[in-house]
């Protein structure tokens, strides 16, 4: 198994540490209180760079109410609205004074979000540039709303920024000890070998430890990756399935008895010139791809939930690619409610 690395700040150990020697540094901690999603009810949440509501809808999962979305793509808030009764506004985040004007009207005690990630991401050009600006937005905009937990998503990539290094410095300046982890998606409830990182801030002033909130990750761990399979049962009516590599040194056909590979923001038919792999689970010439709502079933949204049918089929494609499995935010969203509430 992968492990899942780790980073504390303040307290902890530095650098990654393996699932045992994370409970070895910290078994003397206290353990989670039981009374934590009961406390989730209580806990206003709103949500930054909403899109398609994954992990709005993890954090339902586990009983938090969210009470406010924003996004500022027509596609996204089209999709969200469908999907959730609470408000969701259209609202560029850049405008961080106007934000925090229109955010704090909502007192939420918890902010999540997930800033656009294309500047950070290993799929685009890897620079820091507009993009990365929203990640400095988000940690501005939770200082002026100052909400007692902060959770925010990323690829694994965005850590390494000078962005997200000056976004960590300006919540720790305010008052906020923070937790850093990267989780496999399929670790954690979701069929996929997603990697993403999770940056958790907290205002500590209850006396819980972030180490608890560490402790909690590993214990809850699952020990064996989630295949397609094991989650769709018998949903789907394929063995295999083809998604296009990023390029043909990489296979394309998998097997619906392993973790899917991440679900990205294009969905592409099989090329005429893609002539297989060594790995690959079947012949090319046997399987398809994913449709739209297979993808989404991977990304753990429920059957029941609603794609703009008129929108453009590649908006759709997006928004799916881009979401957190709502599996994956239910699982920090638990974590939150067991160690910080």
């Amino acid at each position: 198994m992968a492990q899942n690395q780790v980073k504390t700040h303040g307290k902890g150990a530095n650098g990654a540490q393996s699932k045992e020697q994370i409970h070895l540094s910290f078994g003397h901690q206290r353990g989670p209180r039981k009374d934590g999603c009961q406390r989730a009810g209580q806990a206003r949440v709103v949500d930054l760079f909403a899109g398609a509501g994954g992990l709005s809808l993890g954090f339902e999962r586990v009983g938090f109410p969210v009470i406010a979305a924003y996004d500022c793509w027509r596609p996204a808030i089209d999709c969200y609205r469908l999907n959730f009764e609470h408000a969701v506004h259209k609202f560029d985040l850049l405008n961080v004074n106007e934000a925090i004007d229109h955010i704090s009207g909502y007192k939420p005690d918890i902010i999540i979000g997930g800033p656009p990630c294309q500047d950070f991401s290993s799929a685009g050009k890897r620079r820091e540039g507009k993009n990365a600006d929203l990640t400095s937005a988000f940690a501005s905009i939770v200082v002026g709303c100052n909400p007692k937990i902060v959770v925010m998503e990323n690829v694994p990539r965005a850590r390494a920024s000078g962005t997200f290094r000056n976004a960590h410095r300006k919540l720790a300046q305010h008052g906020y000890d923070s937790f850093q982890t990267v989780l496999d998606a399929s670790l954690c409830g979701a069929p996929q070998i997603r990697k993403r990182f999770f940056h958790v801030a907290w205002k500590p002033d209850s006396g819980r430890s972030l180490h608890d909130l560490a402790e909690y990750f590993c214990a809850a761990l699952s020990t064996k990756r989630l295949t397609v399979r094991d989650y769709m049962e018998d949903e789907l009516d394929i063995e295999h399935y083809y998604r296009h590599p990023r390029n043909y040194s990489r296979r394309g056909v998998f097997s619906i008895d392993e973790p899917s590979p991440t679900i990205r923001g294009v969905n592409r038919p099989v090329p005429p010139n893609y002539r297989g792999h060594p790995l690959d689970t079947a012949p090319v010439a046997s399987v398809r791809p994913l449709t739209t709502y297979e993808r989404s079933r991977i990304q753990t949204f429920p059957k029941s939930w609603k794609w703009k049918p008129h929108s453009a089929k590649t908006d759709s494609e997006q928004l799916v690619g881009n979401a957190v499995p709502a599996e994956m935010g239910r699982f920090v969203a638990q974590g939150v409610a067991q160690t910080l509430l």
